[in-house]
């Protein structure tokens, strides 16, 4: 396998899963603020105000807030590249529609990014990765109303401007694509869209539980598009250098069976879950099977045709795609398969892969099949796997240290997987990891579903102190991005 010389290894977090300090300097309460934890077993709840005595992951996460420098030094000691994070729009904008920003939030994240610099550390920052300010939700109904459009470019803006010479990566959106996917917690989580009985709610309740309509679900995804284009827009203009990307939560699927009702259904689904959304980003139209998809959901396409949108949206197309791989799915029509789980979404059950604790099926090939498949469906843009990691309970041993070679495993095939696409021609231009330190897992609101190659000594019961430790998997990946990943 040969990387390029200048590939971006490194690791990818977002503010609302590490960050913590929910309501300090200043900052407002954003969507994850409003979620309780859950389980694996146990689905995470949502209520529409803070109650007490209840945990509440994001609040404190592992208080990356004041641990940062360390944090970063460590990643620094693995030898990263890049590092992706977040900007939480609620540390930046409070209420969303806040005639000034904040200052002690820019300051924060100006010396994030000067000590990422420090460290020789490139930056790639999503500035919505699902943190819409809460006031911004119970105000505007998120991004359904177009006025969302304009408070989100001007908070881009803001970023743009104040960190021109600090970053060059940008990424507009994090798994835009969930809407389409998992329709109730695609509502809140991904366009800040929450109806008025769910709001007046006095109890927390589960995202099955929450009214979806369809069309504002739609109507909304398609302002964050003109929303994201005009960000590319603005963004070129206060620097032509930036680097504007996507982000994608890509879902891999295979048939389950060669009947040819399988094979149709596996299209289907690639089509509608990946490919609606990468299509408006990348090439900066909508796709022909998307007004088909909306009509046969009832769904009024009128908003499709804004002259204006339209235009914009082609004039704002990304520099560069990104997308997370977990894992991949089976599809098929037949009834009474075998289910598995997923991030966002699961399907039938692969016979030839196992799976994660959390029944994610673990297939390093798919990333290759997927890093193959975008390249020939985008063929004009550079590609960027910005997640990919592995879930699992960690156990610490008598002598303090974590023998995770169940992660290490599942890493060495997927970057040997991400080789083969290299050498397959795929112009990929960096990798980063999900996620490098332990954080609180978006899906489930654990702790304990760790993902990091450092260890964070807290837990779901409330205990822990915060200290951060290396496993086994720390110094397997630093000889990684030392050899760029000829050492697996």
């Amino acid at each position: 396998m040969a990387f390029p010389k200048n590939f971006l290894w490194g690791g990818a977090t977002a503010a609302n899963q590490c960050e913590g300090a929910y309501l300090e300097d200043g900052k407002g309460l954003s969507v994850p603020d409003m979620l309780l934890g859950g389980d694996v077993n146990t689905p995470r709840t949502f209520c529409p105000k803070i109650e007490e005595n209840r945990f509440y992951p994001s609040h404190q996460a592992i208080d990356m807030y004041h641990h940062f420098k360390e944090d970063i030094a460590l990643f620094a000691e693995m030898g990263f590249k890049c590092y992706r994070l977040s900007i939480n729009w609620a540390r930046i904008f409070p209420n969303g529609d806040d005639e000034q920003p904040n200052e002690a939030g820019l300051k924060f994240y100006d010396e994030l990014f000067d000590e990422c610099k420090k460290h020789g550390i490139e930056p790639l920052v999503t500035l919505c990765h699902y943190e819409i300010p809460w006031a911004i939700v119970t105000k505007y109904n998120g991004f359904y109303n177009r006025k969302t459009i304009d408070l989100y470019v001007k908070y881009a803006t803001t970023c743009f401007e104040r960190y021109k010479d600090k970053v060059k990566y940008w990424l507009t959106f994090n798994e835009i694509n969930m809407p389409i996917m998992e329709p109730k917690m695609g509502n809140l989580y991904g366009v800040g869209v929450a109806q008025k009985s769910d709001l007046e709610r006095t109890e927390p309740c589960v995202f099955p539980e929450m009214t979806d309509v369809p069309q504002q679900r739609f109507e909304a995804l398609h302002n964050e598009f003109v929303a994201s284009a005009k960000a590319v827009i603005e963004g070129h203009k206060i620097n032509p250098n930036f680097m504007i990307g996507n982000m994608i939560c890509h879902i891999t699927w295979y048939p389950l069976t060669p009947n040819p009702k399988d094979m149709l259904e596996d299209q289907r689904r690639d089509s509608i879950c990946n490919d609606i959304c990468g299509d408006v980003q990348v090439r900066g139209a909508y796709p022909y099977f998307a007004r088909k998809f909306y009509q046969d959901l009832g769904l009024d396409t009128k908003f499709m045709d804004n002259a204006e949108d339209l235009k914009i949206i082609k004039e704002g197309t990304v520099d560069f795609y990104t997308f997370s791989y977990y894992m991949s799915n089976c599809v098929t029509v037949q009834e009474g398969v075998d289910q598995v789980k997923g991030n966002m979404m699961g399907g039938a059950k692969n016979p030839y892969l196992k799976a994660s604790d959390w029944g994610w099926q673990i297939d390093p090939d798919g990333l290759r099949w997927t890093l193959n498949k975008l390249a020939s469906r985008y063929p004009e843009k550079p590609l960027m796997v910005v997640e990919n990691g592995f879930g699992a309970f960690d156990k610490v041993e008598d002598d303090g240290k974590i023998h995770d070679d169940y992660r290490i495993s599942y890493f060495r095939e997927h970057i040997r997987a991400l080789g083969e696409a290299v050498n397959d021609g795929v112009p990929v231009i960096g990798y980063t990891t999900w996620g490098p330190i332990d954080l609180v897992s978006a899906g489930t609101g654990q702790y304990a579903k760790r993902y990091g190659f450092i260890y964070v000594d807290k837990y779901d019961d409330g205990t822990g102190d915060f200290s951060r430790s290396r496993k086994k998997s720390f110094f397997w990946y630093k000889n990684v991005i030392a050899s760029n990943g000829e050492n697996l």
